[in-house]
């Protein structure tokens, strides 16, 4: 998806000092409309404020239940990504998915979605005729410096189900252990992560396995839950620090709830984030936006949209300057 601000902040991202492994970081969600009189928007808790990555999971848009007869559902033209994969993740609805690689492939629930983008590609999204609702999660990935530019790349994969006790569980990048089990996508990223849809039963906890060098966060779709005591609310972020091997999700209405599971190691590199780019100085992103006006091979050019490329926004008056986290 991609960020259709059309004031973008530049961002430059660090990580943050580690809370106690237990703490609960609540960060909750800001609403981005994206683009037009009919826009569809999202809850944004990725980059905020408080926290910038989950690992290197960098940006996470949560959308939906959206009433497409309403909003007139997903239809982004042409743009261009550098420096980073997306990952997209569909509960409701169903997204044509066409790239500057020549790949065209759907985006259904329960099915990911992965494209690389680190030297550079173009992309669309659209929602299909037949979707009446859409409901998912846009998930970015910070790649690390020694690997920002890699070639163009488009994976999908179906995980399993995963019955588990207190709910059942979906692995869709990264693995879990179940019952001494590794449960494992297959999907290649750059850095340790963990990606995963889990629905939590009514009124029960679900406790998992996790590695203790990973920091986590669970988003909540549906309900709500607690983690380590602490509750999250539909659409807040509940980050946790490294540090435990174990992480318990309780049903905190009695109703279920339903939740996707970032995780990674800590990522210890700066990176400047604007608009559709990341890159690591301003003459960067300067350079990258320059190359997507000039139609530069760069990014290559998408087959089958009827319509014409995205514009990139003006860039602010002023150099990109660095944005340090508050409790840095």
């Amino acid at each position: 998806m991609s960020n259709l601000e059309l004031d973008p902040p530049e961002r430059v991202c660090e990580r943050e000092a580690e809370p106690a492994p237990d703490a609960v970081e609540i960060i909750g969600s800001r609403d981005v409309p994206l683009g037009g009189p009919r826009a569809m928007t999202v809850r944004r808790t990725l980059p905020s404020r408080e926290r910038s990555f989950v690992g290197a999971w960098c940006f996470a848009d949560h959308y939906g239940p959206d009433d497409v007869s309403v909003t007139g559902g997903m239809d982004v033209a042409p743009h261009p990504h550098t420096g980073l994969q997306t990952v997209s993740w569909l509960f409701t609805g169903e997204i044509e998915h066409r790239d500057s690689m020549g790949s065209h492939a759907m985006v259904r629930p329960g099915e990911v979605n992965l494209m690389t983008g680190g030297h550079g590609i173009a992309h669309t999204e659209v929602s299909t005729p037949d979707t009446t609702t859409l409901h998912g999660v846009q998930l970015w990935v910070a790649l690390p410096a020694e690997s920002r530019d890699a070639p163009r790349a488009f994976d999908h994969h179906v995980p399993d189900v995963v019955t588990v006790a207190g709910g059942s569980v979906r692995v869709f990048i990264g693995s879990l252990r179940f019952a001494g089990e590794v449960v494992a996508s297959p999907i290649d990223t750059f850095t340790p992560l963990l990606g995963a849809e889990i629905v939590v039963d009514a009124g029960a906890t679900l406790t998992l396995d996790v590695d203790p060098a990973f920091e986590h966060a669970v988003l909540v779709d549906t309900g709500a839950v607690t983690v380590s005591g602490s509750r999250v609310d539909r659409g807040e972020l509940g980050f946790r620090g490294p540090g435990g091997d174990t992480l318990a999700i309780t049903d905190a209405t009695g109703s279920g709830a339903r939740v996707v599971l970032l995780g990674g190691t800590p990522f210890d590199e700066e990176i400047v984030m604007w608009w559709n780019f990341i890159g690591r100085t301003h003459e960067e992103i300067v350079a990258f936006r320059d190359a997507w006006e000039r139609a530069d091979d760069r990014f290559g050019a998408v087959e089958g949209y009827p319509g014409d490329r995205l514009p990139a926004p003006a860039l602010p008056g002023v150099r990109l300057k660095p944005r340090r986290n508050p409790n840095r």
